[in-house]
């Protein structure tokens, strides 16, 4: 079932019937995108991994994918937008969702990897309570760019809901409620 972000952005599960606009959304923004075969496999594992998608009606916007370690960990795989709708709150939406669905697996941190260049993407992640801890570097082959390693400790915490709830307000705002 789709979660309505605004009457035109909702969120649903990542299916196959997806996979052609997602990987046009890679192309788009990478210079080595992951293959179909990366996605197929992702998807299969149902029981640690979460991939999901953003609809601006019929069209794809945006994905995101979220893997399951244990309790203590889970890593965001991927968080895209399709560079025609960044900066219309899609990335945070799809990152709220990702967190929820972690915090309903009762896992009590998340990492990621951000390419060093990347502030909009830090920037997002810094409002989410990611913080740098690490460098990684060469760490996008495609490139030789060195990665930032990010944290976000104790999601489950009351302080963690709280910053939650903040940043989906000012998104609720931003889409003019749900």
């Amino acid at each position: 079932m789709a979660l309505k972000v605004s009457s035109n952005l909702s969120i649903a599960a990542m299916r196959r019937k997806h996979l052609r606009a997602v990987l046009a959304v890679e192309k788009d923004n990478y210079v080595a995108p992951w293959p179909v075969a990366s996605f197929v496999s992702e998807l299969l594992q149902t029981n640690s991994r979460y991939y999901i998608v953003a609809m601006h009606g019929n069209f794809l916007v945006g994905y995101g994918g979220l893997m399951v370690i244990d309790s203590e960990e889970a890593h965001i795989n991927t968080l895209t937008v399709d560079v025609q709708h960044h900066r219309q709150g899609i990335g945070t939406a799809l990152l709220m969702d990702m967190v929820k669905e972690a915090i309903d697996r009762e896992v009590n941190n998340l990492t990621l990897e951000v390419r060093a260049s990347n502030e909009a993407a830090q920037a997002l992640y810094r409002r989410f309570g990611f913080v740098p801890v690490g460098v990684r570097k060469g760490y996008y082959e495609e490139t030789h760019e060195d990665a930032i390693i990010m944290w976000a400790n104790s999601i489950r915490d009351p302080e963690y809901t709280n910053r939650l709830a903040l940043i989906e307000s000012r998104l609720s705002i931003l889409s003019g409620g749900r």
